[in-house]
């Protein structure tokens, strides 16, 4: 008996020491293992943001009291980058600039010009060798288009979002102090919160269609809370134009018609002012409407064949346009409409 005792306790034993043993050495297991996820597609959401997020920045801006931060992207591989005006607004006299790269190091940045009506600025580093992002040309974006928009919400760098554009050519009028901004917009469901401004919305070849900017607000609330899958980008060909002109020139311009719109019609299409108000003309005298033969009191009723319902309207669609081109503009005047073609004037932005 004590020997078949001994023998029983020492076979416990070793079954004991062989359980632990599988247990801490990770033995042969009867579920099933995981072969790994493998390599992301190219087009996949991970793999766009493995190729978007080192030319994504993170923007802090200070002074006179005030504070801000966004996001942004880089223009050119010479420390040129792309923000929103409205980002780095508090710094925009004399204040400080510091942008955060996805490595995590910083550099301090100068304006290099900015523009209130496209809420576009332009920024230099002192960095060379970045990587730069492809502006796509956003008049071949489809609604239903997957997207993907990249940025820092509530100051967490690099977060990723996807949606699809949701709507093209909307009319968003941002800014509640200062000159107002008129966007010809980008509409997305992919999620922006604060703190995306100023960041890309790339398509499924992670090339930029856009740069996000606004997001839309439920009625009454008194501030943006968050995202509700209705957020605003600057089309790219928008970004290109203004930007081009700010690295030129320091400044930016913008496209013109001549005419004060009254803002207290209400029937169909946009009314020119009858007569002049204080210092505005309803026309403006040698002006492009002028010259095109617009008269005050006339109702504009569409641009280059699309239908214009209230004033932001128009003057979006005027701004997605450069000064000097052509825009075809239905005109009713008494009982018809005529077109007539105005060779759009030129604005300093201010």
């Amino acid at each position: 008996m004590l020997v078949s005792l001994l023998l029983g306790v020492l076979v416990g034993g070793l079954g004991a020491r062989s359980f632990f043993v599988v247990g801490q050495d990770g033995g042969t297991s009867t579920l099933p293992v995981s072969a790994g996820a493998g390599a992301r597609a190219p087009d996949s959401v991970a793999g766009i943001a493995e190729a978007v997020l080192p030319s994504t920045v993170y923007i802090q801006a200070g002074g006179n009291g005030q504070a801000s931060s966004g996001s942004g992207m880089v223009l050119r591989e010479d420390g040129y980058i792309v923000t929103n005006n409205h980002v780095i607004e508090p710094a925009a006299d004399g204040g400080r600039l510091v942008v955060g790269f996805a490595d995590g190091t910083e550099e301090e940045a100068e304006i290099v010009g900015r523009t209130p009506d496209y809420d576009l600025a332009v920024l230099k580093v002192d960095r060379t060798g970045l990587e730069p992002l492809v502006l796509a040309d956003s008049t071949t974006i489809a609604v239903g288009d997957p997207v993907v928009a990249i940025g820092a919400p509530l100051g967490l760098e690099g977060t990723v979002t996807s949606g699809i554009i949701s709507a093209l050519n909307r009319p968003v009028r941002a800014g509640s102090a200062g000159p107002s901004t008129f966007i010809n917009a980008i509409q997305t469901d992919a999620a922006i919160n604060p703190g995306n401004s100023g960041g890309p919305l790339v398509d499924a070849g992670g090339q930029v269609v856009g740069i996000n900017t606004a997001i839309a607000q439920a009625s009454g609330a008194g501030q943006a809370t968050g995202s509700i899958g209705l957020g605003f980008a600057i089309p790219a060909n928008q970004v290109r134009r203004t930007t081009d002109q700010i690295i030129a020139t320091g400044e930016a311009t913008y496209p013109v018609i001549g005419v004060a719109l009254d803002t207290r019609y209400g029937g169909e299409g946009v009314k020119v002012l009858d007569e002049d108000l204080d210092d505005t003309p309803a026309v403006t005298p040698d002006g492009p409407g002028d010259v095109a033969g617009i008269r005050p009191g006339d109702v504009i009723v569409s641009i280059d064949g699309r239908p214009v319902t209230d004033p932001d309207e128009l003057i979006v669609a005027v701004r997605s346009k450069a000064p000097g081109e052509e825009v075809v503009l239905g005109v009713r005047r008494g009982g018809s409409v005529e077109e007539v073609t105005v060779v759009l004037g030129e604005n300093s932005s201010g």
